[in-house]
């Protein structure tokens, strides 16, 4: 087994070794271990096929050793009473030189049992004598895995479930259908398969800002795939051997544009130019989903369904005639008046609503993304909140089950080092340190906080084409979220759990696993630390605002003395949008030091991150003034515009001494139009 031989690699054991950390572990006297090899093993109960396969490996990698222990292992079957220990994943370990007693009270507690003796065991088939009792703080412990974006082979499905299992990981959540590629084989319905599986470009950036055309299978530069039905039931039954179940997940009413290619009638238009949306007013759209639902069931034994639900345009919906019947018979609008905002929504409620309750009537269970939270879902219905605290804490109020998935901890294709060190990815910044400090536990108020059922992250992968690209994204990251799901927030130290992920980390890499090594870690921004300078703390008269979706600190944010880092969004970063209309600067502001004052130096940072618009300047300029009306220019530095794969920061300024007390700055936009940012202007 290739986890097995990955885990049994330590020469020496220490209580930080396992990953993730127990509830409560109290090792013997050094030393003293328990011998694996010659030991027998009475076992009188039901184990996983998994359980057993990993006792006969710790066997095998110990049988060369000399000597034999003559000891026992002994598994015992019985309810674990201890308040902490509510879960069918509880075990408990007693380890002394003769013997081995695992307790659990379900085959999936033994397995979880073992998967720690397999972490515990060292080359000579040594485990340490101690105690252990543990059980996991949450549920759900997911993984999501985008495999419309870029399709995956099985075999590197199967390569992650094993890691998964080794850190108790539990959910699997295959995104299996979006824009760039329907990924199951639905019998009933042969072109999702034959044409909505397939796209006329390889890698999703191409495709995307490119002809956003579909294939039809065995065309000549057709890129995609799918898993029959045979593969997927074969991937379930191998996953649920290791504890795990997989949730497959069918985009719904958005999100869809792979489907209205191949079924041009399910959409509003019943063009071959599809929008993303199904009509919500057809009844063959229901029809035609809940037919893929029943092949979706009928192939995936779990008890959750996701439905998605998120990022639904509805622009077609507003002339549709048929969504605009469904509106009015279902009092959403007046007959005599166009929908508004809220009645679109209130239509997708109505789609999600309708699905989730078919869903129920099989005895399965709606998951979709926090958009459908106000949606009147069937009673058993969970959210899985991807956006921040307001969604989570609302969903967990209404009496949700909640599955933490905060794209500020948990949205693995963000850049994990400083992204000019980094393979390209879609945006953002989320070094292992910050998801290690996900705290699931401030997302819910105590009131609340019981409807936490766990958290996930999420590997989104339009730009994540191969298979190693995909586990260097997803490793250490995900070690991380395994620790947080199995151990809670905080069972051990952030230092401590970073040595255990680095030695964890050596041993992927060792089998062949491409995780990405914390100790090469650049880390962040160097001037992500207050500075000083002479426009510290300067009144600033924006004459053109910022935007408020990243207002930083507000009109101090240039002059506060706070660089930005990496990311965008981590508050220091004001932003300012290009207005297509009008020939003037995105940023333009005046500083006012207060006193005149001599100058030598005036410049800004930018940040250029080409694939959600953010450009450099085309040209940046300072004038000063003494007297606040007339102004001379300083400098100006202009730029050509040119896009970059990888983002960068870069500093624009003149350099000119001058006496002045006020200080106009002003940045035109790039000739790609888009946004400018910028974290503080000094003044030297």
């Amino acid at each position: 087994m290739f986890i097995a031989t990955l885990l049994l690699a330590f020469s020496a054991f220490s209580s930080g070794d396992v990953l993730p950390a127990p509830f409560r572990m109290e090792l013997g006297e050094s030393g003293k271990a328990f011998r694996v090899a010659g030991a027998r093993i009475k076992c009188d109960v039901p184990l996983h096929a998994e359980t057993h396969r990993l006792l006969h490996q710790m066997v095998a990698v110990s049988k060369h050793e000399q000597g034999t222990s003559g000891g026992v292992m002994v598994f015992t079957e019985r309810p674990l009473f201890d308040a902490s220990f509510r879960s069918f994943e509880a075990y408990e370990l007693h380890i002394s030189p003769d013997s081995l007693h695992v307790v659990a009270a379900t085959p999936t507690g033994f397995l979880r049992a073992t998967q720690t003796l397999v972490q515990m065991c060292d080359k000579k088939g040594r485990v340490p004598c101690g105690r252990i009792a543990d059980a996991p703080a949450y549920e759900w412990r997911g993984l999501m895995i985008d495999v419309s974006r870029h399709f995956f082979p099985v075999e590197f499905l199967k390569k992650q479930i094993d890691i998964m299992a080794a850190h108790k990981l539990n959910r699997l959540h295959l995104h299996l259908t979006d824009a760039a590629g329907w990924r199951m084989e639905i019998k009933r319905y042969p072109r999702l398969t034959t044409l909505a599986a397939w796209r006329d470009a390889a890698l999703w950036k191409d495709w995307w800002h490119g002809t956003r055309k579909y294939a039809e299978q065995g065309t000549p530069q057709a890129y995609g795939g799918y898993y029959t039905q045979r593969e997927l039931r074969e991937l379930v039954a191998y996953a649920s051997e290791r504890g795990i179940d997989i949730v497959p997940e069918i985009e719904m009413p958005a999100h869809s544009e792979e489907v209205l290619a191949a079924y041009p009638e399910l959409s509003c238009t019943s063009a071959s130019s599809c929008p993303s949306d199904f009509c919500a007013g057809n009844e063959a759209v229901y029809d035609f989903l809940q037919n893929v639902l029943d092949e979706v069931m009928d192939v995936f034994p779990s008890r959750y369904i996701h439905l998605g639900g998120d990022e639904a345009g509805k622009e077609s919906w507003k002339t549709c005639l048929r969504c605009r019947r469904t509106m009015i018979e279902n009092d959403m609008t007046a007959p005599d008046s166009m929908p508004d905002p809220s009645a679109l929504e209130r239509l997708q409620a109505h789609f999600m609503r309708r699905m989730g309750r078919y869903l129920s009537a099989h005895g399965r269970r709606m998951i979709g993304w926090d958009e459908v939270i106000d949606a009147t879902l069937p009673e058993d219905a969970a959210v899985m909140v991807w956006r921040d605290l307001r969604h989570a804490r609302r969903a967990a109020a209404l009496g949700r089950e909640v599955i933490l998935s905060p794209a500020a901890y948990c949205y693995l294709d963000a850049y994990q080092d400083a992204p000019p060190s980094q393979p390209e990815a879609i945006g953002g910044y989320l070094p292992f340190e910050q998801v290690a400090a996900f705290s699931p536990e401030t997302f819910a108020d105590e009131a609340h906080r019981r409807r936490i059922k766990g958290v996930q992250g999420n590997l989104w992968t339009e730009y994540v084409s191969t298979p190693d690209h995909a586990e260097y994204m997803l490793y250490p990251r995900m070690l991380a979220l395994a620790e947080i799901g199995w151990s809670g927030a905080s069972r051990r130290s952030a230092s401590d759990l970073r040595r255990a992920v680095i030695n964890r980390v050596a041993q992927l890499r060792e089998n062949g696993v491409r995780a990405f090594d914390l100790r090469t870690a650049v880390g962040q921004r160097a001037l992500s630390h207050p500075l000083s300078h002479k426009a510290l703390g300067a009144t600033v008269v924006y004459h053109r605002p910022f935007s408020a979706s990243y207002a930083a600190s507000g009109v101090a944010a240039l002059t506060d003395g706070r660089c930005g880092g990496w990311s965008y969004h981590d508050g220091a970063w004001q932003g300012f949008l290009a207005d297509a209309q009008a020939s003037c600067p995105s940023l333009d502001v005046t500083l006012d030091l207060g006193a005149e004052r001599r100058i030598s130096w005036v410049g800004a940072d930018f940040m250029q991150v080409c694939n959600p618009e953010i450009f450099y300047p085309s040209a940046f300029r300072v004038s000063v003034s003494r007297d606040g009306q007339n102004y001379t220019l300083l400098g100006e530095q202009s730029v050509p515009s040119q896009k970059t794969i990888l983002p960068d920061i870069r500093t624009f300024f003149i350099k000119r001494k001058a006496r002045a007390r006020y200080i106009r700055v002003q940045a035109s936009p790039s000739a790609f139009g888009g946004w400018l940012f910028t974290d503080e202007i000094i003044v030297k």
